[in-house]
């Protein structure tokens, strides 16, 4: 059961990528972007954001397995993001904005996640707002289906 807060954005964003990631060499990031609408459901905000972050670090993985691009299994999203960069999976006519793109893909899923839920909160409780993890959850959407697709129409 997913919780949609918005029949638009879970219409045009979140049905295709349930869709994209049904695919078998995406059977990880699936799991995990399912376990982020399931604790979002259960107000569980704090681990929305971590299943996120790793459904989109899984997406990059499943990505560089498919098209044999070396990377650590270790990897965290910064290093994931530059094997896929530097191995064009980015539209060349989007080269020129590729500065954005990658400052939107670093600063966007794994800071929030990091930022707010990742580390030891320190002396005081970190709450997660309801549409922090909503925000989140639609970006790793949006996120994800780019990325498939970009795959998708490489040659």
């Amino acid at each position: 059961m997913i919780r949609v807060d918005s029949q638009l954005i879970h219409s045009e964003v979140v049905k295709p990528v349930l869709n994209l990631l049904a695919a078998a060499e995406y059977e990880g990031a699936n799991a995990e972007f399912l376990k982020a609408f399931d604790h979002y459901r259960k107000g569980d905000t704090k681990e929305c954001l971590n299943e996120c972050l790793k459904a989109f670090e899984s997406t990059m993985k499943a990505i560089c397995n498919k098209r044999s691009w070396a990377f650590k299994p270790t990897d965290t999203a910064s290093a994931l993001i530059d094997v896929c960069l530097k191995n064009d999976l980015i539209p060349a006519l989007m080269q020129s904005h590729i500065g954005g793109v990658r400052s939107a893909l670093e600063s966007g899923i794994p800071t929030v996640r990091n930022r707010l839920s990742g580390h030891g909160q320190g002396t005081r409780v970190v709450d997660v707002p309801p549409h922090y993890a909503s925000y989140m959850l639609h970006l790793t959407a949006t996120t994800i289906q780019f990325l498939v697709e970009s795959e998708s129409a490489l040659k």
